[in-house]
């Protein structure tokens, strides 16, 4: 009888070219085998065997490659869905609107090219060519980590309270399945004698009169009566706990498999607000007073550009509407390909980005027209922007159309859609820069993201409270602002002057196959540091722009009784 032996030896295979990158292109090994064959006459054969193997993609560390998206398209609608969220729908059209209408496009559009779509380009390339999450990608200039964990806490801060926007569109979607909904009357248990309809305006006083709608959101969802300030919070409201539940147990089974999951739930988060905004259009601009209000949100006033606040607001919007600096860009884009192309892919996104949010005014405003003529006050009267728009006046005008119930249903589901995938987008931030800085959670991402979901969870529940919108409040506005600015410019100073924009270049290159014009390279280097640091002294009263120098920005330091929050230059904050 005959036996085989088989060893194997590995060589290095040459390399054909040097057009590749070290990313795109593993080592390829080469392996022989060598078979041996003993006959019964004690004759031994000896047989050759080259074998080839599929190359696989490594790191420059020589580790093996991280996951990619299962399709480009997913990470496409990914950054989109991230990107366009509530901010698009109750923020940007209000300031079009009282900015001077279609002039406000002239700032807005040149703050997006000389600073948006470049710090957005940045990040993206950033991302993918190193592979990492948002502090492991300081690697190429370590001093800077301090960066990347900065952006990974205030995704983490954001997410203690913007989850809890996302449980009040539930709430309101589960109240829409009634034969009326509930802030149509003054006659309801949670109502003060305050309330008043439109009709009635004129019995009671500006300053004490509240609609239905809006007493059903501070009274009956919120319950703001029942807290005398934040040192009253009272416990958690189960109603709005079960739906924070609800949130959070959406997000980890959207996030707890990597891309290869959240990559398909995009496709129904991402695409569903622009299946319901056209809807809603094609039904707002059938109301009587819509063609009025659109108008209004078209007007243009060319005059109001030579104010400098309209300038401010614009960049501002630019800067927090695109996502920079939440470290959710790095993350996503480090799951790219290592040769995909990350310039075109900025193009698109942002462009899709500012589009969304001039579209959705036609919608906005086409129902804040039918409102303004309907009850037969100047449209400044209705007129407004943050929760107050789509949590109180939206719904009262849905709430006098036929079929108002699932006119509901629909508006508050575009609601839930454009907030779970940016809470996706912030939370795979967290997840993906942590587990990538420590190593070892790689192997137990599905407990770690677990453990994320469930102390956000804990942490919002200050925010379900009777006095929660205190809480609430507070993260709101001290949570992502001025730090955010801070971030992304030592992000920008770091990339373009210690690491160095033709280093930096030279990496691009390498993934896409050619270099960034002079004029992006212009920007990283000079015009997007100059943006962001002049947005910081713009914020800031002239009386304090010494603060800014030393880091401490007034904006982001409140005293709340014995809680004290101090914002430092890189935004971070202690309590």
């Amino acid at each position: 009888p005959f036996y085989t032996v088989m060893s194997s030896v590995v060589a290095p295979e040459k390399p054909t070219s040097n057009t590749m990158g070290p990313k795109e292109v593993g080592t390829h090994l080469r392996h022989v085998e060598l078979i041996l064959v003993k006959e019964q006459n004690g004759v031994q054969f000896t047989s050759t065997t080259l074998v080839t193997p599929t190359p696989t993609q490594t790191n420059p560390s020589g580790e093996e490659e991280r996951e990619t998206w299962g399709k480009k398209i997913d990470f496409l609608l990914s950054v989109i869905g991230f990107a366009v969220d509530l901010a698009n729908v109750w923020r940007f059209p209000y300031l079009c609107y009282k900015n001077g209408g279609g002039a406000f496009l002239v700032p807005y559009l040149f703050f997006m090219v000389i600073a948006g779509m470049p710090l957005f380009y940045m990040e993206l390339a950033l991302g993918q060519y190193n592979r990492e999450g948002a502090a492991g990608v300081w690697k190429i200039c370590p001093i800077f980590k301090g960066v990347g964990f900065t952006v990974i806490l205030i995704s983490l801060y954001v997410g203690f309270y913007y989850n809890v926007i996302i449980s009040w569109a539930m709430f309101y979607l589960f109240s829409s399945f009634t034969g009326e909904l509930p802030w149509v009357h003054c006659n309801n248990t949670w109502n003060s004698p305050n309330c008043s309809d439109w009709a009635d305006n004129g019995s009671v006083s500006d300053i004490y009169k509240a609609t239905p709608a809006q007493e059903y959101f501070e009274r009956a969802v919120l319950h703001i009566q029942d807290s005398n300030g934040i040192d009253d919070l009272g416990r958690p409201r189960w109603q709005l706990t079960s739906c924070l539940a609800v949130v959070i147990v959406l997000l980890y089974f959207s996030l707890w498999k990597g891309v290869k999951t959240s990559g398909k739930v995009v496709w129904i988060t991402a695409t569903m607000p622009y299946v319901v905004l056209t809807v809603l259009l094609l039904r707002g601009v059938t109301l009587p007073g819509a063609i009025d209000g659109i108008k209004a949100y078209l007007s243009v006033d060319f005059l109001r550009l030579c104010d400098a606040k309209v300038w401010i607001e614009a960049a501002t919007q630019i800067c927090f509407s695109l996502g920079v600096g939440f470290g959710v860009l790095i993350a996503f884009s480090s799951y790219n390909k290592f040769s995909n192309n990350c310039y075109r892919d900025a193009i698109i996104t942002s462009s899709i980005n500012s589009l969304t949010s001039f579209f959705s005014g036609f919608v906005v405003f086409s129902f804040l027209g039918y409102m303004s003529q309907k009850h037969n006050v100047a449209l400044d009267k209705v007129a407004r922007d943050g929760a107050g728009l789509v949590f109180v006046i939206y719904p009262e005008a849905i709430a006098t159309l036929p079929g108002s119930s699932i006119w509901a249903v629909i508006f508050f589901i575009m609601l839930l859609t454009l907030g779970i995938d940016s809470a996706m987008g912030g939370m795979e931030s967290v997840i993906t820069g942590l587990i990538d800085e420590f190593k070892f959670l790689h192997k137990h991402r599905e407990l770690f993201t677990l453990f994320i979901v469930v102390a956000t969870f804990l942490i919002s529940l200050f925010c379900v409270t009777n006095g929660g919108m205190y809480v609430f409040t507070l993260l709101d506005h001290f949570a992502a602002g001025t730090s955010i600015l801070f971030g992304v410019l030592i992000e920008a100073i770091g990339i373009a002057w210690f690491y160095g924009v033709d280093r930096f270049s030279d990496d691009i290159e390498e993934m896409i196959g050619h270099r960034p014009g002079r004029y992006w390279r212009l920007c990283w280097k000079f015009v997007s540091p100059c943006f962001l640091l002049r947005l910081a002294y713009a914020i800031t009263p002239e009386t304090e722009h010494h603060l800014v120098d030393n880091g401490e920005v007034r904006q982001f330091t409140v005293r709340v009784n014995s809680i004290i929050l101090y914002g430092n230059l890189h935004g971070s904050a202690v309590l």
